[in-house]
């Protein structure tokens, strides 16, 4: 079973929340499937800022998305992997590429907003919003690509909305989704936790997604209090960006100021290369027959 039929089933024919955390390049995809995670959310905001250095403001193009994407689902074939596909990139040919593209490269599940094409992240003032019909034929133009490759892919629609427009008309947006053929739905920016729970009973039975970026607009919420509610996908965008940030700028500074890095002494290369997949890498080269590494690693 490929992963995108696997996550379609777990949130179609289970109950359970799928919990996802961010990560944002190969050493972090590779650091969560070590742990055990059974899904992965690839970040835009931690793609943006990896691959770019830039800020979330919609300067990572669609090749960007789709080739970073592809790299993180092949990693592990077997884990879903749900990634941002922002705006889809365009009009509904261009979001049509994006989802037929996506779906080749492994990807499990993406999700699509409303906001403009000069977008910015979810947390940040100012968003604007596209009319609610361009919005359903992103989502339409979505799910008909994924009808017509025959993939298993989930469409999960995002709206922005909330912010300048309120509660009641995000939530209408999201039904207009929904009636386009959303598999999920993901209400972006909610301001306290009654809203959040609010909203699984507006939308209920359509499966909704919550985004926790910690302090961000949205009150933390434990994976316990989602699953409580009756959310059926939580995404953690920063899991792995905020500590990397804070344990690189501790190991920089020390090495500015005495010297040396101080890395921990189990941090060896091949201890960095194990996890990057070194045994199973010999393993494979040696099944076949190689003699590349037969002396040893």
């Amino acid at each position: 079973m490929n992963a995108a039929k696997k996550l379609r089933q777990r949130l179609e024919q289970t109950q359970e929340l799928i919990v996802a955390p961010g990560v944002y390049d190969g050493f972090s995809a590779r650091i969560a499937l070590q742990v055990g995670f059974e899904c992965l959310y690839m970040t835009g905001a931690g793609t943006t800022a990896s691959r770019l250095g830039q800020a979330d403001l919609g300067i990572a193009t669609q090749q960007d998305m789709v080739s970073h994407s592809s790299m993180i689902a092949c990693l592990d074939a077997n884990i879903p992997l749900i990634a941002d596909a922002d705006t889809g990139y365009g009009g509904p040919i261009m979001v049509a590429r994006t989802v037929e593209q996506y779906a080749r490269g492994g990807v499990a599940g993406l999700h699509i907003e409303d906001q403009v094409q000069t977008k910015r992240c979810g947390h940040l003032a100012g968003k604007e919003c596209v009319d609610v019909d361009v919005f359903t034929a992103r989502i339409r133009a979505a799910v008909q690509a994924r009808e017509r490759i025959g993939s298993d892919i989930v469409i999960i629609a995002r709206t922005d909305s909330l912010q300048s427009q309120g509660y009641d008309a995000a939530i209408e947006r999201l039904k207009a989704s929904r009636d386009a053929g959303a598999d999920c739905g993901f209400l972006e920016g909610m301001t306290d936790k009654e809203m959040a729970r609010r909203s699984i009973l507006d939308l209920a039975p359509w499966p909704l997604l919550l985004n926790m970026v910690e302090h961000g607009v949205t009150p933390t919420l434990t994976t316990e209090e989602a699953r409580e509610m009756g959310y059926r996908i939580i995404i953690f965008p920063f899991a792995t960006i905020a500590p990397a940030y804070v344990a690189m700028k501790e190991s920089l500074e020390n090495l500015k100021k005495t010297g040396v890095v101080g890395a921990a002494s189990y941090f060896t290369p091949k201890f960095c290369f194990q996890v990057c997949g070194l045994d199973e890498s010999m393993a494979l080269d040696a099944a076949a027959g190689g003699q590349a590494f037969h002396n040893g690693r």
